[in-house]
């Protein structure tokens, strides 16, 4: 009887073991931030849907220097504000631009913004915003616009890799170029 004690009691014990090991490992995952899926879009510009805040930190521990807001503030409840997100990257001693983009047609104004904003901080640089199509799309249209940039095709074979689509921007990414080709009086 003694020895069928002695058993149950090791039989428990490793269950209990195994039980700690799991909660552990649960509570662990719970606590650990979200991954942050980023699509290259360059060597330096990189994609990503909306950021976590406790994702900061990876992303530095990942090698970006910059990151960049195209979400307009208030856009739904869930949504960190733009100061927060600045908060939280200069606390990691990374850069911060904010370029808000609203739905629908990308204004000139935000390309302009983006291109400045990437012209004058350091890469690696992470675009984002809520799914990261509209960081994709305007990128695309700053890619368009910059002396010596892509061709239309690989601008939007770029934007597709990343899970996104620019077709509905042809037009626009077409006259971009054409006004780069024209301005500068040879082809980019």
């Amino acid at each position: 009887m003694k020895s069928i004690g002695n058993s149950a009691i090791f039989g428990l014990a490793v269950l209990l073991g195994i039980a700690g090991v799991l909660a552990d490992l649960g509570y662990s995952h719970w606590q650990r931030p979200p991954k942050v899926d980023a699509h290259r879009l360059t060597s330096q510009i990189w994609v990503a849907e909306q950021l976590n805040l406790a994702a900061i930190p990876q992303l530095k521990e990942r090698g970006f220097k910059t990151i960049i807001d195209l979400r307009p503030d208030g856009e739904a409840a869930d949504q960190p504000p733009a100061a927060a997100v600045e908060s939280a990257v200069r606390a990691q001693h990374l850069h911060f631009a904010y370029v808000p983009v609203p739905h629908g047609d990308i204004p000139d104004a935000a390309v302009a913004a983006l291109n400045q904003a990437i012209a004058t901080t350091p890469g690696p640089i992470l675009l984002y915003c809520r799914s990261g199509r509209r960081a994709a799309r305007t990128w695309s249209l700053v890619e368009a616009s910059r002396p010596g940039g892509l061709d239309a095709a690989t601008i939007k074979a770029i934007v597709k890799a990343s899970g996104q689509s620019a077709d509905d921007l042809d037009a626009a990414i077409n006259r971009r170029i054409a006004n780069r080709i024209s301005k500068s009086g040879t082809a980019s």
